[in-house]
């Protein structure tokens, strides 16, 4: 049980820092533009490399982790990611666009290669103890882009340069990184390539073919709707609040805040519902509330209103990507649950990343509201799925 603790413990970190990192750029956006004298087109297509990054990572990570276990893929990504940022301070140092970039498509990689590899991980940890972790993992991840985004805004206040904030970023995350390396086991997650076997747990020598699996498709689906309600709301709600509700700049990032404060505090308190309801309880008043929350953000015609429903926006888009993980990790009946989990993961961040830059298109041509409805109809189709979460008997 130690071990266990151990081990949860050093996700935890894995995930709270990786939220820092992100933080850490995220919030001197401007300083980082007009450091490097661009324009806000150029400034989109060096940001729009880290989304190369990240898809790439995403897309082959599932494979390197059936291959060589998580442990390995954990240290290659969460080292790539401090190697991002290191080569984006140097970047920033030399003023040269093109090495930022590159440094924030390093960066991408490094958080597409160790995110689904934590996962993996986590729903591991919660096999061995029987007991809910990923939502406290994730909680992890919004208590560090919360903390880092205070540090980051701070550090703006007193216009401390932006290349020391990345690099001293980076320097400080080696240790972390080493430290939490020592309590994670080698051999999670590796199958041969034969019979498909786990080596840490026996399951069957039956081929996986997931499109015939009905049950993960459905989880598939559930986490789709919820990772692009967080990532819609993580792109867009500043600026929906400024264009369609027609409040302050200034007021627009303070509603965003509180969207990420609630998304960390229902995070947090899953492990207490969890004990006292069933998975699919909780997956299906989350999605009611996300259903509520985003609804009236697209209804509602008196701004505040609309900042409010922001609330139960983050509230109930908290839990659905830690619960479908879960989900995948312990429904299956043949087998796989390593596949199974990167299956949906992979699942989870592509929406996250690649559903908001299409809702934009979508806005252009109508309006982020009208946009939002797709969003809307995802949720809900969570809500009426989330029995897909039961385990099997």
């Amino acid at each position: 049980m130690k071990t266990a603790i151990h081990r949860r413990q050093a996700l935890f970190a894995f995930f709270l820092l990786t939220g820092l990192a992100v933080a850490s750029w995220v919030t001197r956006t401007p300083a980082i533009r007009d450091q490097l004298g661009v324009s806000i087109a150029e400034m989109g297509l060096i940001l729009f490399s880290i989304s190369v990054g990240a898809m790439t990572g995403i897309l082959s990570s599932g494979k390197l982790v059936q291959h060589w276990g998580t442990k390995p893929v954990i240290r290659v990504g969460m080292l790539t990611l401090l190697v991002g940022l290191g080569v984006m301070a140097a970047g920033l140092a030399l003023t040269l666009a093109l090495l930022v970039a590159l440094g924030l498509m390093v960066f991408g990689l490094g958080i597409g290669l160790g995110e689904i590899a934590l996962n993996v991980e986590g729903a591991e940890v919660e096999r061995i103890t029987h007991k809910p972790a990923l939502a406290m993992l994730h909680a992890g991840f919004s208590l560090g882009t919360f903390l880092g985004g205070i540090v980051g805004i701070g550090l703006a206040s007193i216009a401390f340069p932006v290349t020391w904030h990345v690099a001293l970023t980076a320097l400080a995350g080696v240790p972390v990184v080493l430290w939490g390396l020592r309590a994670i086991p080698s051999g999670v997650g590796i199958e041969s390539p034969k019979s498909g076997q786990s080596i840490l747990r026996q399951e069957t020598a039956q081929p996986f073919k997931p499109w015939r699996d009905l049950q993960l498709m459905c989880i598939s689906l559930i986490v789709l709707g919820m990772a692009l309600a967080e990532g819609s709301a993580t792109d867009w709600i500043p600026i929906l609040m400024v264009d369609e509700h027609h409040f302050s700049a200034a007021i627009g990032s303070m509603i965003y805040t509180g969207f990420a404060g609630m998304m960390a505090l229902g995070r947090f308190s899953g492990h207490y519902f969890l004990e006292r309801y069933s998975r699919v309880s909780v997956v299906r008043a989350s999605a009611l509330l996300g259903v509520i929350g985003i609804g009236m953000v697209i209804f509602a015609n008196h701004p505040y209103v609309a900042a409010a429903a922001v609330l139960f926006w983050g509230l109930g888009t908290s839990l659905g990507f830690p619960l479908t993980i879960s989900a995948a990790g312990d429904t299956g009946d043949g087998g796989h649950s390593t596949a199974r989990v990167s299956i949906v993961a992979t699942a989870g961040y592509v929406a996250f990343l690649a559903g908001p830059p299409l809702l934009g298109f979508i806005g252009e041509h109508y309006s982020l509201r009208h946009a939002l409805l797709v969003v809307l109809f995802f949720v809900g189709l969570a809500f009426f799925l989330a029995r897909a979460v039961s385990p099997r008997s």
